[in-house]
């Protein structure tokens, strides 16, 4: 997908399915106005018109018949999205209309544009790079707002800003390393060879840092309620909900199959976990929802290991230790048996501690990562970076000539990340998952 076609004039629908006010149809590459002109009859071709203009006219099938009226947006490139000519044809969002509209560009001589054909060629013109391509789509899926604040900040160019410092100080120590091989007599400041990749060095970890928190934000999260039975497990996801979800009752082990619900906590899109209570038990379908819930917490971003605050304390029969834990004393509104400064005091039923508790979880899934710098959002972007760090790790224990290759190989896993030195079926696999239109 990634090269061929390029000169071929791509049309789609850019808006999304269904009935709307108004609807969208792209078209883009070096006939896009040629074809706008037999598509639009306005008081001008669009092909006369300036960049930047729009036209009030109606759009037309091949035969002559009006499809509807509406507008047509005029960009010539290199000064549009894709870098190309471009022509937005916007419509009623009827359906139907749409389609009519789209075949009638096709009948003139566009093709079906592919999944993300236009950010890729946005991206293969040189307006984007392969981070900011991530972004668009980030962007289109953000779910909550912070998901759309680092979409907006990788749109802006920040991550790659913070890519280019880090490159910077590689080439700068790889240029005094050259140097020092090339013109031995000559000398070279040692600041200049050790003082950049130590700033490198640091810069890429605080990156990494932000790996997971941009992961979490754009995917989202899964967080699994662990616990025995009757220690508020559904009381706490309905609290955290604001509504009923989960049937709530006094006897121990009402829920013996798990049960999931939607929330935004945090600024991330959560999806809460309510599981079987944990205990031994001879009930071949209760034991089964117990292998359930150990599996899930296993597979959950984090998990909540709660216990009932009023009742005597029984350590769960199962290993939920770590960072991805976030221990919970329940029913802080009953006489306490028993208490645990590791513990969060919560009562799902007066509401206090969740606060804190809605806290500890924007903590664990989003640690202290700045919130005004871009963070690295895709696998692929931190798979990157980490290459990056090990060869800039491994310069700076290795002797020059040795040092000079890693610092070679580190700057193309820099270049990699946005996509200024990377193979094509990388950049395939970035654009599949786009929609077409976009």
């Amino acid at each position: 997908m990634t090269r061929s076609g390029l000169q071929d004039t791509i049309a789609a629908i850019a808006t999304a399915p269904g009935s709307a006010g108004v609807g969208i149809v792209r078209v883009s590459g070096p006939h896009a106005l040629s074809v706008a002109d037999r598509v639009f009859r306005g008081r001008r071709a669009p092909s006369r018109t300036p960049g930047g203009r729009f036209l009030f006219g109606h759009l037309l099938d091949a035969s002559g018949e009006v499809l509807d009226e509406g507008l047509c947006l005029i960009f010539k490139g290199p000064r549009s999205y894709t870098g190309e000519d471009v022509a937005e044809l916007q419509t009623h969002g009827s359906p139907a209309v749409l389609a009519r509209v789209l075949q009638a560009t096709l009948d003139c001589g566009a093709r079906p544009a592919r999944p993300g054909e236009f950010t890729l060629r946005a991206y293969l013109s040189g307006r984007l790079d392969l981070a900011q391509a991530e972004a668009v789509l980030n962007l289109i899926e953000a779910q909550t707002d912070t998901a759309r604040r680092q979409a907006t900040l990788g749109l802006s160019g920040a991550l790659g800003e913070r890519v280019d410092g880090v490159a910077r100080g590689v080439t700068r120590t790889l240029a005094a390393i050259q140097a020092l091989l090339d013109y031995p007599e000559e000398g070279v400041p040692d600041e200049d060879r050790t003082l950049p990749l130590a700033q490198a060095e640091s810069d890429l970890r605080d990156l990494l840092a932000s790996a997971r928190a941009g992961q979490v934000a754009t995917r989202g999260a899964r967080l699994a309620l662990i616990g025995r039975p009757n220690a508020g497990k559904s009381s706490l996801l309905n609290a955290l909900l604001g509504y009923e979800r989960s049937i709530v009752t006094s006897i121990a082990g009402t829920t013996r199959d798990y049960l999931e619900a939607a929330v935004e906590l945090a600024g991330v899109p959560v999806t809460l976990v309510d599981t079987a209570g944990i205990r031994e038990t001879g009930d071949a379908i209760e034991a089964a929802g117990v292998r359930q819930a150990l599996s899930l917490a296993g597979a959950a971003d984090l998990v909540l290991a709660l216990e009932d605050g009023s009742a005597p304390r029984e350590a769960l029969p199962a290993d939920l230790s770590g960072a991805r834990v976030i221990r919970v004393r329940t029913k802080a509104d009953l006489p306490g048996a028993w208490s645990d400064p590791a513990a969060l005091d919560v009562s799902a039923v007066t509401g206090s501690g969740l606060p804190a508790l809605r806290g500890a979880i924007q903590v664990a899934l989003l640690g202290d990562t700045a919130r005004g710098e871009a963070w690295l959002t895709t696998e692929r972007q931190a798979d990157a970076a980490r290459r990056a760090l090990a060869h800039i790790q491994a310069a700076r224990t290795l002797p020059d000539d040795l040092a000079g290759y890693e610092l070679e190989e580190a700057l193309r896993a820099l270049a990699e990340l946005t996509g200024r030195d990377v193979q094509e079926d990388v950049v395939d696999a970035v654009f599949r998952n786009f929609c077409v239109g976009k």
